[in-house]
């Protein structure tokens, strides 16, 4: 699933490719996988509208329209979203395509159908339920140090359990949860009740280091992540041990161990995550 660093490379693009322009004409193919309103209320109140910005908040895209709603995207595992000329014939999958006024179409596809798109103003999107709570934004001024040790004393879950729920910290995922825990040199399955003050602070200072180097790289492309403009993010070539068990550590040469956490897989090195 594309994560915060994927997600905030489509929010940039597409800041740039949309901003300023009219929307005029909207084509839904598969009502499903709008989710607010229903889907002709959807498409009637996304056509002639104008984007006026576009902003990230955790794993969500939200596109502000001069009409005062917003269209907000989830990508969800197979999500892709693009600008293309509109005269290139529809890939499969693809379930909306909004005609904009240069002659471009942002289509957004999604082969699982697990996105979603809502339209709405986003107190009321909150007040129906199809736009979550979320937690502090990581590569926020709210996220300070003070904040993430005192949300660290207050559980004893695993480490990696806090940093992959939504209404703690938005926007990390299974890949870049591993990736903090490798570069503060904690083992994922720590309690944290039970950290030191010294691995609080390498964790919180982990945090923005592992997801502004995966943005500059314009993330993870494994299997269906691409940009607006769909392009492979080149970060996989620097993840140390996301999806390497049973390799050699880049840091000390130890053999990555594989185990399940939450039901989800989870790469650490025994030397370098005591």
């Amino acid at each position: 699933m594309p994560e915060l660093p994927e997600v905030e490379t489509v929010a940039r693009d597409l800041r740039t490719a949309a901003v300023g322009q009219r929307i005029t004409r909207v084509r839904l193919s598969r009502p499903d996988v709008v989710r607010h309103p229903g889907p002709e209320a959807f498409a009637a109140g996304l056509r002639g509208t104008r984007v006026e910005a576009v902003e990230r908040l955790g794993k969500f895209i939200l596109c502000a329209l001069d009409s005062a709603d917003e269209l907000v995207i989830h990508l969800g595992m197979t999500g892709h979203l693009w600008v293309c000329n509109a005269s290139l014939p529809p890939r499969p999958h693809t379930h909306l395509r909004c005609r904009l006024e240069d002659g471009r179409e942002l289509r957004f596809a999604d082969a699982r159908r697990f996105g979603r798109l809502l339209l709405g103003p986003r107190a009321l999107l909150r007040e129906v339920g199809v736009l979550p709570l979320l937690g502090v934004e990581p590569l926020s001024d709210e996220f300070t140090r003070d904040r993430f040790t005192a949300a660290l004393r207050r559980t004893t879950r695993p480490i990696k359990s806090v940093l992959l729920d939504q209404r703690s910290i938005a926007g990390i995922g299974n890949i870049y949860a591993d990736e903090i825990c490798h570069h503060a040199g904690v083992r994922p399955t720590r309690r944290c009740h039970r950290l030191t003050r010294a691995e609080r602070v390498r964790l919180f200072e982990a945090v923005p280091a592992v997801l502004h180097k995966a943005i500059a790289n314009r993330g993870t492309s494994f299997d269906d992540y691409r940009d607006l403009w769909d392009a492979r993010g080149s970060n996989e070539e620097e993840l140390q041990v996301y999806g390497r068990g049973g390799l050699a550590c880049p840091r000390c040469g130890s053999v990555l161990r594989r185990t399940v956490l939450g039901g989800r897989s989870t790469v650490y090195c025994p030397d370098c995550q005591r």
